[in-house]
């Protein structure tokens, strides 16, 4: 199992046969690759404004801050990249 996966935010299955298996082949076209879109993930304020989901019976103070603290920081983790590898 992955670390996070006491909290269930993540993939857990291991198991050889449960497992996805990624192949790709590099054949680059020689084109220039333009820039990549992306949408930005909602900001700080945002996710601290949310009354739905894992917010719904949360009043406001810390325990809100520190999840859409740790929201904030995955999805910018992941928008940037650098979680990969």
């Amino acid at each position: 199992k992955r670390p996070d996966a006491k909290t269930n935010q993540s993939y857990n299955a291991q198991a050889a046969e449960r497992d996805m298996v990624y192949c790709f082949c590099f054949a680059p076209s020689g084109d220039k690759v333009g820039k990549q879109q992306i949408k930005m993930p909602p900001s700080l304020k945002t996710i601290k404004g949310c009354t739905d989901g894992p917010f719904k019976h949360l009043g406001q103070g810390v325990q809100r801050d520190a999840l859409a603290k740790q929201l904030h920081n995955r999805f910018i983790t992941e928008v940037s990249g650098t979680h990969v590898g």
